[in-house]
């Protein structure tokens, strides 16, 4: 038996909690948040972002409470890089378990018409942070340099430097406003990776404006990040963030390729997902990768003939890993072969002319533009073809 190749393991930070309220709907509330940390916990993921305390009553409570029930993975919060955040965050959560993750302004775009400081106002602010909360015990420390791919490298190596030297033992990398490409975030990470040498830990936030935001984090990854931050379904500002499904999946699938797992457990995300969805009032999408309504479902006869002889012909990604199920649906671009299919499994044979005008009535002709379930084409031919009272005998 030939040895297994080692492979790094990629920690998982996730924010569904914060960017959740960025849905378009209700935010959740303390006792929501707590049940959907604990899901996520249980997932696997190595520490659950409970919110900014600072910001709210809400996420001070909600804080509270997520601080005293994780049981395996480490609770952050977030801050600006002002002591009064950092006091906040560890009235709510304590210092035990906690890691604080500050926001440091890191482009000059920002510094101009966000914050109306120097860049050496910025990185006072991050030094000064950072030592106070190491100086309230904290020892989990994570700086986030908001914007940093519209940034410069002397400004960026002022920050990371800084902030590793202050006491930081994280530095994450925001593309904030998801404007960057793999190869350009792939080099920005490798820059950031000489600049904060392990056992400094380096972690991704990417954003998903041009549909980038996994790309982005596995070309950090490959460039020595230790962690991504992702959001369950890619909720976020704008467009999102990086789905924790599909780097759970991508990563599942080609561990041995890239070299890196996660301990996610691929099968139980979608669950969390759908309570997530309910808390929020988000409609699931349709053509979603992983989480989507018909990402494991088709209508083309081409595809639904490979799939009925041998699924692996058009499912790489298998629906049940992942708590799903496969769909074959009924549409106008359905084929002959489904058909055979659905009357095998009701026990009927036609010759070829019954066949062609089945095919003609519910799929060639058919009205409107929804597709059906097989289901329901199932029993709608059970009907037609007087099978009922048998199929209920």
């Amino acid at each position: 038996m030939s040895e297994q190749r080692a492979t790094r393991r990629i920690s998982v930070f996730d924010t569904t909690l914060r960017d959740g309220e960025q849905a378009p709907a209700n935010a959740m509330n303390p006792q929501q948040k707590l049940d959907l940390a604990l899901r996520i916990e249980a997932l696997g993921v190595d520490s659950v972002e409970a919110g900014f305390p600072a910001s709210s009553p809400s996420d001070f409570e909600a804080t509270q409470l997520i601080s005293k029930e994780l049981s395996k993975a480490r609770f952050a919060t977030f801050s600006r890089t002002v002591r009064r955040d950092v006091e906040t965050a560890v009235a709510a959560g304590g210092t035990v378990n906690h890691e604080v993750q500050m926001v440091a302004t890191g482009s000059d775009l920002h510094l101009k018409y966000k914050r109306g400081i120097t860049r050496e106002q910025s990185v006072a602010e991050v030094v000064d942070t950072v030592a106070f909360a190491r100086s309230l015990g904290i020892e989990h420390i994570s700086v986030g340099i908001e914007d940093a791919t519209r940034s410069e490298d002397n400004f960026l190596q002022a920050l990371t430097e800084s902030a590793v030297e202050a006491g930081a033992n994280c530095i994450i990398i925001a593309d904030t406003s998801g404007c960057t490409t793999p190869d350009q975030f792939g080099t920005l990470m490798g820059k950031i990776r000489r600049w904060a040498p392990a056992p400094i830990r380096l972690s991704t936030h990417c954003h998903d404006d041009f549909g980038l935001s996994l790309a982005n984090a596995l070309a950090g990854i490959e460039a020595g990040a230790d962690e991504v931050q992702a959001t369950l379904g890619g909720i976020g500002e704008r467009a999102g963030n990086t789905a924790l499904e599909e780097l759970a999946g991508v990563l599942a699938y080609k561990q041995d390729h890239l070299g890196v797992h996660t301990d996610i457990d691929i099968a139980a995300m979608y669950d969390a997902y759908t309570a997530l969805r309910e808390v929020i009032k988000l409609e699931q999408p349709r053509n979603k990768a992983i989480f989507g309504t018909y990402a494991f479902g088709t209508t083309a006869g081409i595809h639904q003939q490979g799939i009925l002889a041998n699924p692996e012909t058009y499912e790489y990604v298998e629906p049940s890993r992942f708590g799903r199920e496969r769909s074959l649906l009924i549409g106008r671009h359905s084929g002959r072969a489904v058909l055979r299919h659905v009357l095998g499994q009701l026990g009927v044979e036609v010759d070829d002319t019954h066949l062609n005008e089945l095919y003609r009535v519910h799929i060639a002709e058919r009205t409107g533009g929804d597709c059906e379930d097989l289901g329901v084409v199932k029993e709608r031919l059970a009907h037609e073809l007087g099978l009922v009272p048998a199929l209920a005998s």
